[in-house]
């Protein structure tokens, strides 16, 4: 079955994504959207602590912040209206035990397919797709998304 998908250039656009959502879980995957790779604590803090600034007042009942890197923040973000969860080397998207009592419908929000969207697939949830124009990905992220992309049109369908 294949699952909804969204394309997002801008962190705009992928609010615009996630308003017409109504997604009771949002998960994040966290290099570039809420901090580009090899950045700091402050940077990847600030970040998270956006992304719930940006979320106040649309209804998510579940926050995932998911990377399969090991970095971690040093200290969590709260928020009161949600429940907000840091997966460091979450291993998306073979390991979905962490994702499966969080509430339906849901949205992974994501700039890999063969990580982010095969997890969205696999949890039945929308996949909005972050595609943004940087000046530099590194190496590895770059061979990612060519693996990406011939699995793209096999798992989503477009709204």
């Amino acid at each position: 079955m294949r699952t909804p998908y969204l394309r997002a250039r801008t962190p705009a656009e992928v609010w615009q994504c996630l308003d017409g959502l109504n997604a009771r879980t949002m998960v994040f995957d966290v290099e570039p959207l809420v901090a580009f790779w090899d950045t700091d604590q402050a940077t990847l803090h600030d970040g998270v602590a956006a992304v719930l600034d940006s979320l106040t007042g649309s209804g998510p009942d579940a926050v995932v912040f998911a990377t399969n890197s090991t970095r971690t923040p040093s200290t969590m973000s709260t928020a009161d209206w949600a429940h907000i969860t840091y997966l460091a080397s979450a291993g998306k998207p073979v390991r979905i035990a962490a994702y499966r009592n969080l509430p339906h419908p849901g949205a992974v929000i994501g700039d890999q397919v063969a990580t982010d969207g095969v997890l969205a697939w696999r949890l039945g949830y929308t996949f909005v797709h972050y595609v943004p124009h940087l000046p530099y990905i590194p190496i590895g992220p770059r061979l990612m998304r060519q693996i990406g992309r011939p699995i793209r049109p096999l798992l989503f369908q477009r709204p």
